[in-house]
This record gives C-alpha cells, sequence and structure tokens, in this order.
C-alpha cells in the first residue's frame, strides 16, 4: 500500500503517542500524511485514490476530522476535496487560493485546533507557488513536526518554475526566505515531514539521498538554502533547473476546480479488433509489462511504460494530453495498478483494457526488437555502422555521455524523430527504464532499434566505450 507508521512524541508510555503514518507514491516521488492520537486524526495533502487513507483510518479506528492542502499542486489531482466530503472533514485550502468550491480557508499564523491534544498552525511559505502554506504539527502545545509540503524538502526545496519563467527568481526569493523562517520559528528537534522530494519533479536541486526523515536542525546543517548566501543560492538554484513533465500544466486548474472521487471499476475489455482499431486510430495502447518481456514480444504499434518505474509520470509527459488510452497487462491486478496510477494524474476514462500476453492481443505475429549491454555496444560498434541514441535528460548528458551518441531527452522525442539517425539504433538511458519507452516509441514509427538494457554509471565507462563530458 505504500504507507509505514511512525510514532513520534517525547512521552514514554505508547498511549500517549501521536501516530505520523506517511503513504507513499513513489512514481510521482510525493508523500501523503495520516495524523492522529489514536481517536481523532487529519490528513495532509492526500492523493486522489482516497480510499487508501480510509482504509487506514479503519484500521487504526479513528475518525478523520479535518483535511490540509499545502498548496494546489502541480504533479497530481488531489482527493483532498473528495475525502472531506466522504467523512463530512473541515478541508483547509490557503486563503489566498482562488478556487471553485467550498472550503474552510486558512491563513498565515491561523491555529486549528483538531483535538484535545492535537493542533496544527499554518504558516505562509511561498516560493513552491506564492500561496503555499507550511503546517505545524503541535502535541499540546509541543512543536512536534511541521508539514512543509513543496517548501522545505530533505536536503533541498520546492522548485519555483512551475508559474512560468516570469515568476521563477520571486519565487526563488520567497522559498529562500521560507526555509529561513521554519528554521528560525521551529525548533531544531522538529520532524521536516515535505509531501515532495522522493523522486518528484516538483524539487529542485538533489533531495538528500536515501534520506526517509529529517528535522529542521538537520536541514540547517545540510541543506544548500542555509549554507548559501541568498544570491547564490537563487542563482545556483535556478540555473539547475531542469525540465519538468508537461502534464503538469493541467493539475493547477484541475484542482482548482475540485475534482471529484476517482472511477476505479475495471475498464472494459478490449478484444483484438478493438485493439487493432485504436493502433489503427493513433491512439495509445500501453504495454505495462517490464521490458524484458515487451522486447521479446509486443503488438506492432503499442508503446511500452513498464508498471517498474515512475509510470505515470511519464505517461503524462510524453503521451499527447487527451489521447484515448487502452492498457495491456499480464494480469487484472497489473491493470488495476496502472489505472489507479492513472487517475492520479486526472486520466480517468480508458478504452478499455486487455490481459494475457501479445499472442492474446493481435492476430498477427507479434514484434521484437533486442536488447543488448553496453559492452554488446562496444562490440558491435567496431563491426557495422550504428547508431547511439541518448534519451537522458540535457544535465544528465552534459554530465558525462558516450562520445559520438545523440543527445534527444526521451520528453522531446516525439517532437524529433526527424533527428533520430537513419541508420540501426542502441537506444539507452541511464538504466533501462526510459530507453524501452523510447524504444518502443521509435519502432512505433518505424526505426531499427536495439534497446541498450543496462546501467550507464557503472557499465558504460567499464565496457571500454568512449566517455566524454559536453562542451
Amino acid at each position: 500500500m505504500g504507507y509505514g507508521g511512525l510514532e513520534t512524541s517525547r512521552r514514554k508510555d505508547p498511549s500517549d503517542m501521536v501516530t505520523i503514518v506517511p503513504i507513499e507514491t513513489p512514481s510521482l516521488g510525493d508523500r501523503s500524511y495520516l495524523v492522529h492520537d489514536g481517536a481523532t486524526a487529519f490528513v495532509v495533502d492526500p492523493q486522489r485514490d482516497i480510499d487508501r487513507i480510509l482504509d487506514l483510518a479503519r484500521r487504526d479506528g479513528v475518525t478523520i476530522t479535518h483535511v490540509f492542502e499545502t498548496h494546489l499542486h502541480n504533479d497530481y489531482v488531489t482527493g483532498g476535496l473528495a475525502l472531506a466530503r466522504e467523512v463530512g472533514a473541515a478541508y483547509h485550502v490557503s486563503a489566498a487560493d482562488d478556487v471553485d468550491y467550498e472550503r474552510s480557508p486558512v491563513a498565515d499564523g491561523q491555529v486549528v485546533r483538531v483535538s484535545d491534544r492535537l493542533s496544527v498552525r499554518a504558516i505562509a511559505t511561498p516560493g513552491h507557488t506564492f500561496t503555499h502554506l507550511s503546517y505545524v504539527l503541535e502535541d499540546r502545545d509541543e512543536v512536534v513536526g511541521v508539514f512543509s509540503g513543496g517548501s522545505l524538502l530533505f536536503g533541498a526545496t520546492g522548485r519555483p518554475d512551475l508559474l512560468g519563467p516570469d515568476h521563477s527568481e520571486a519565487l526563488a526569493r520567497h522559498q529562500y526566505a521560507s526555509a529561513h523562517r521554519l528554521a528560525a520559528e521551529l525548533p531544531d528537534s522538529a520532524r521536516v515531514l515535505p509531501t515532495h522530494g522522493f523522486g518528484s519533479f516538483c524539487s529542485a536541486g538533489e533531495t538528500t539521498a536515501d534520506a526517509t526523515e529529517s528535522t529542521i536542525g538537520t536541514e540547517k546543517q545540510t541543506n544548500p538554502a542555509f549554507s548559501q548566501a541568498e544570491d547564490d543560492w537563487v542563482r545556483e538554484t535556478l540555473d539547475g533547473l531542469d525540465a519538468y513533465p508537461a502534464y503538469y500544466v493541467h493539475m493547477g486548474p484541475a484542482n482548482a476546480a475540485g475534482p471529484g472521487a476517482p472511477d476505479l471499476s475495471p475498464p472494459a475489455r478490449a478484444d483484438r479488433g478493438t485493439i487493432a482499431r485504436s493502433i489503427a486510430a493513433g491512439d495509445w495502447v500501453v504495454d505495462l509489462r517490464n521490458r524484458t518481456a515487451f522486447a521479446a514480444g509486443f503488438v506492432e504499434g503499442t508503446v511500452n511504460v513498464g508498471l517498474d518505474g515512475q509510470f505515470a509520470t511519464y505517461i503524462g509527459w510524453l503521451m499527447p494530453w487527451g489521447t484515448a488510452v487502452t492498457l495491456l497487462g499480464d494480469s487484472p491486478e497489473q491493470v488495476a495498478e496502472a489505472q489507479r496510477e492513472l487517475v492520479r494524474i486526472g486520466i480517468d476514462r480508458l478504452t478499455g483494457a486487455a490481459t494475457g500476453q501479445p499472442s492474446d492481443w493481435t492476430d498477427g505475429a507479434p514484434a521484437t526488437f533486442p536488447r543488448g549491454t553496453f559492452a554488446n555496444l562496444e562490440e558491435v560498434r567496431h563491426h557495422r555502422r550504428v547508431a547511439v541514441l541518448d534519451v537522458r535528460r540535457t544535465s544528465e548528458y552534459d554530465k558525462e555521455h558516450i562520445d559520438g551518441a545523440v543527445n534527444i531527452p526521451i520528453h522531446e522525442l516525439l517532437g524529433r524523430l526527424r533527428d533520430v539517425p537513419d541508420a540501426e539504433v542502441w537506444v539507452h538511458c541511464a538504466t533501462g527504464y526510459r530507453a524501452s519507452i523510447a524504444a518502443s516509441l521509435l519502432a512505433r514509427h518505424g526505426a531499427r532499434v536495439v534497446l541498450v538494457d543496462d546501467d550507464f554509471d557503472t557499465r558504460a565507462a567499464e565496457a571500454g566505450l568512449p566517455i566524454a563530458a559536453a562542451g
């Protein structure tokens, strides 16, 4: 389910503990939180699929009375309004946000009493958005932690450019000031409980590797926002920003409009004829299997976006928004998981789905393409002409790349098909996940591809390939 309990208090009696349950969504790099005192609970930044939260509340025997949003999210469709309506909770959204639904507006300095023990105090922390709020959790007036949303992350901050380049510098300066305000107003022992920063593209800079928790004191010692002067930090933050998923532009408006609960009922069954017609119409028929299984046999014209990676992020980034979607998977459970991922970013309606294997999905013979390693690439390039296509982001390529490789970041690929060499194309990324998506897209357009299913950082130079830095 993607959650784990964290009991936090300075008191020794286990019955007197405050419980904070992070609910993780790894494919989007986010966390939501369920917080309770054993009886009364509140939720921070819930994802669209609220059944996970309701199950947790039932498990712990608690009643959700309040739901808080740190900001109008850019990377997912919120479940906050639907959850509040489902359980009859107060829905707290910044008073400064222009939304199309009734909410309990909350502003800087406002304290919401959740129970006799628990209270939540809002602190204005603009930077990720202009109206961003963080929420300080207090247990009988003792500060436990701060739900920092897209403000202060583990070793980084939320990115300041999602509202457009005209606002980026102003928001970066707000972000710097917000981090320092949290550090000044909260004790070093206060836990930092962000929503973003666990692989999310909402992060600016690199979050602390493998960190699962942090405190204000830790951040003051390790976060660049506290070790650099403002002008230096702002310049480095803005210079270091990379591309973010195209679907983000649709999330803020959806969240301001007030999304309802998703329909997770099984999609209609797609038979061979339906699948063939969908492919012919230019729809996206998405094969959810891992890249090994896909390369060994797939329906010609399908796209491989495996559930073993950032599935929703890359579907939302690469697929033209509004395109009809059909899912192909090993099992009904795999399709259901993918459907859950898609509703989190507002893709609610599927044309259909099918399970089984490629022979069940097409009347023709399944297509294939070869898989290889960097060692295989090093060997074949001495014997025949091949092209190397690096689909990592430009920043990754600039750091280090195979000499002579063509760099087309995966999110630019569909718009730059003419730039793909007319040759046998060996496609690679960092580990193989993005390369398989790219290889399937190229095969869909008739290219001759070989998937490099290997780890670039550890294997490319070791294989003897010439490695260069850009510029």
